[in-house]
């Protein structure tokens, strides 16, 4: 048990960026027998093969191919998270002070941001001799970089009973004192020197997100909970890996795939997002390098399935009210199966049945969620991507509080039991 939560909170140490997520995902595929496939060439696949493809360095999809036709099981989640993103020409220069420019990705909680110290992840684009193929390097600052401070409670007294932020003049971040390193361009001098490049001009563009820098823990009297960064939906993705990674071709059949989305917070509206064609795309390419018609797919698709993961919300102990009456997650709880009659959430009453059926065999502890009536829920990236590959989906995940904090809470068994439920999804 401790090493499968120590793996949990290593694996989001190592992903402070959808590209840090898909990158250490590629190498634990590889170290696993993983073939990695390009999506520019053309696919030579066998059966009883293991392989994997990344889209635009965010979103990557991995496959098993059993030895003989069979089921087509797929299961998704989402490699992004809300955070800060570093917007062009970011310094701001104010009040003898460097702050940078950013923006909102995705529903924060504000305030969870304030007072804490925060890294800086990503990409960052650089000249090349081809123009059409840029330079483009990851970077993980990897030590704490910047911080925004929240004002005294002495010059704002009525902050406990307001406590309103604006995310453009009071979320950004604190960076450097004119005293120090200081011009008009600070951030891209700086990023420059960390790159050890000569003219700043060379960065022609970056993808940066500010992280909270602060590792994730156990906690609790007896260590029951844990606290970190990146959760929603970190937990997933681990769990559709080992899923994948314990798919074995020789005692399977039919086609195992995961997909890892990027975009999920945003709308999934993307390229790369559960929005776009590309699992349709790499299901059809599969197929066919097996030798198999398009009709061949639609009929697997059909009589397919696919788990959506993302974390789901727990009863919270002090805002019980919040909750819908009949049905309430608990932590420890296990898997929660999440449904909404506006299938916000995908599923359906035969979706339902088979997760359950499928943990009752194997002693998965499983709970429902649904919304109150008179409460606007969230959504996920489920009844999207079935909307493009029709396959009968149910969303599910691992309950959690402070969603979309800039720490989160689970309770740990609830990660056990869905690396469990991944697992013999997988397998069988």
């Amino acid at each position: 048990m401790e090493k499968e939560l120590q793996e949990l909170l290593q694996f989001i140490k190592d992903a402070p960026s959808p590209f840090h997520t898909v990158e250490t995902a590629g190498k634990m595929l590889q170290n696993a027998g993983f073939v990695q496939l390009d999506m520019t060439t053309k696919w030579e696949l066998a059966p009883g093969g293991r392989y994997f493809v990344t889209v635009y360095d965010s979103s990557l999809l991995a496959f098993a191919l059993g030895e003989k036709p069979g089921p087509l099981r797929l299961a998704a989640a989402h490699t992004d998270f809300p955070c800060f993103r570093i917007k062009p020409h970011a310094s701001i220069n104010k009040e003898e002070h460097g702050l940078l420019n950013v923006e909102k990705y995705g529903g924060l909680i504000l305030r969870t941001w304030l007072d804490r110290p925060l890294g800086l992840a990503g990409k960052v684009v650089l000249r090349s001799e081809d123009v059409f193929k840029p330079d483009t390097q990851l970077v993980n600052f990897d030590r704490p970089l910047l911080t925004i401070p929240s004002l005294a409670i002495h010059m704002d007294r009525e902050v406990n009973k307001e406590g309103k932020l604006n995310p453009q003049t009071d979320m950004l971040p604190l960076a450097v004192m004119e005293n120090e390193e200081f011009s008009e361009s600070f951030f891209t001098d700086w990023l420059s020197e960390e790159l050890e490049k000569e003219d700043p001009e060379d960065i022609l563009a970056y993808e940066l997100s500010a992280y909270p820098f602060e590792e994730g823990c156990l906690c609790g009297l007896y260590k029951s909970f844990i606290s970190s960064p990146r959760l929603d939906n970190l937990t997933s993705v681990l769990a559709c890996l080992k899923g994948i990674m314990a798919a074995e071709p020789k005692e399977m059949s039919g086609l195992r795939l995961i997909a890892l989305f990027d975009n999920e917070e945003i709308g999934s509206g993307t390229k790369q997002g559960a929005g776009s064609t590309v699992l349709n795309q790499v299901l059809e390419r599969i197929y066919s390098s097996l030798g198999q018609k398009r009709e061949d797919l639609w009929a697997d698709i059909a009589s397919g399935f696919m788990l959506s993961v993302d974390v789901a919300h727990a009863l919270h102990p002090s805002h019980a009210g919040k909750h819908d009456p009949s049905n309430q997650p608990l932590m420890g709880g296990g898997i929660v199966l999440k449904q909404a009659a506006a299938q916000t959430y995908a599923g359906d009453a035969e979706a339902i049945a088979i997760i359950r059926g499928l943990c009752e065999s194997h002693e998965i502890p499983c709970q429902s969620f649904v919304n109150r009536s008179d409460v606007r829920g969230g959504s996920t990236l489920g009844s999207i991507a079935s909307t493009l590959v029709p396959i009968r989906t149910m969303d599910i995940g691992v309950p959690m509080l402070a969603m979309h904090s800039a720490r989160e809470v689970m309770h740990k068994d609830d990660q056990l039991a869905l690396n469990k439920l991944l697992i013999t999804f997988m397998s069988n």
